[in-house]
């Protein structure tokens, strides 16, 4: 029987794979957003400048600050990647979640397993690079997206149809993603939550992946933090009973709280996968999921497919990455089950 021999959770956003002195581009793009999200208000940069007004924020944007929390995540992304090279899984299931990169609005699945035999990364052409230069994801595109280059990543299929299988076997519904989705331009690419963990952490050696796709962003079908846990914990056992002599390794993409940092929420929600503490993370109200901050369900997944394990998580740093006056930016977590 398969084994899990390795539980990973990182975060994949865009400050990750940019200068510090460039973070401004994505600080324009929330003072134009009239829908940033904390806690349960919406609120435009005003009003939550307004709400959050604090001179923390303003220390928190300074050069050499923003330099500090930049080079602690390189760090815990390459403490990471060590991990992985040091366990060498044959199998790597990635659980991450769709931001419209595969599914549009005829079908949005609350959780899907792709069991194609490949996944492909393809080239960004230069139309689509120069609206992400304006908006400041270029940096993060291009490291995960290579330029002039197709990536073609192997997919353990087998192992795939089996966690569908079993996870339905658990009642827990799952659906069954046999190809790659081709959308009116052509074949839409595989998500960034997978690019980040291959090319970043990885380096481009990856061992054949399983995409796993939750629907954390997109109402009126986001599961709940204690049916993403139950999805996770089936995941395991059907990981656990896969008949073939392999070590999997799995890994949530994602997190944690953003546009807006909230680092009470996000410690909580670390704090709970960490002490195996349902109560506190099937109390916690969905609302409190939204925007990026949604992609903590990621780990949530993880940490239920980990909780039947001996392995315990160790957080290996936790990163407040502020990028405004307001508090906007990324909440950077990195960690490990062993």
């Amino acid at each position: 029987m398969a084994k899990i021999v390795l539980g990973v959770g990182t975060t994949h956003g865009p400050l990750l794979s940019t200068p510090p002195e460039a973070w401004e581009g994505r600080a324009r793009v929330d003072r134009a957003n009239p829908e940033l999200a904390y806690r349960d208000g919406t609120y435009d940069f005003q009003q939550l400048h307004d709400l959050r007004k604090d001179p923390f924020f303003v220390e928190q944007n300074k050069l050499e600050v923003r330099t500090e929390r930049y080079n602690r995540c390189q760090a815990g992304l390459d403490k990471l990647g060590e991990v992985f090279s040091e366990v060498k899984p044959d199998v790597l299931v990635v659980v991450g979640d769709d931001q419209r990169e595969w599914f549009q609005e005829e079908a949005q699945p609350s959780f899907a397993v792709y069991c194609g035999k490949s996944a492909m990364n393809y080239r960004v052409p230069e139309e689509e690079l120069k609206g992400m230069r304006e908006r400041g994801l270029a940096y993060a595109v291009l490291q995960y997206h290579p330029e002039g280059k197709d990536i073609e990543y192997s997919v353990e299929a087998d192992l795939a149809r089996h966690m569908v299988q079993s996870a339905n076997d658990s009642e827990i519904d799952v659906a069954y993603l046999g190809e790659q989705p081709v959308g009116k331009d052509g074949p839409r690419n595989l998500g960034h939550a997978y690019g980040f963990v291959a090319m970043r952490i990885l380096k481009g050696k990856v061992p054949p992946m399983v995409p796993v796709l939750a629907n954390t962003y997109y109402p009126p079908n986001q599961p709940t933090p204690k049916r993403c846990y139950e999805f996770g914990k089936a995941l395991g056992r059907a990981i656990r009973s896969w008949d073939k002599d392999l070590r999997v390794a799995v890994c949530a993409s994602g997190g944690m709280s953003h546009f807006v940092v909230d680092e009470e929420f996000d410690h909580r929600m670390i704090n709970a996968m960490r002490d195996r503490d349902e109560k506190t993370l099937f109390a916690e109200p969905n609302v409190m999921f939204r925007s990026g901050t949604s992609e903590i369900k990621n780990w949530i997944i993880t940490a239920g497919a980990m909780a039947e394990t001996d392995f315990k998580m160790n957080v290996l740093d936790y990163v407040p990455c502020y990028r405004s006056e307001a508090g906007t930016g990324s909440g950077m977590a990195f960690a490990v089950w062993q």
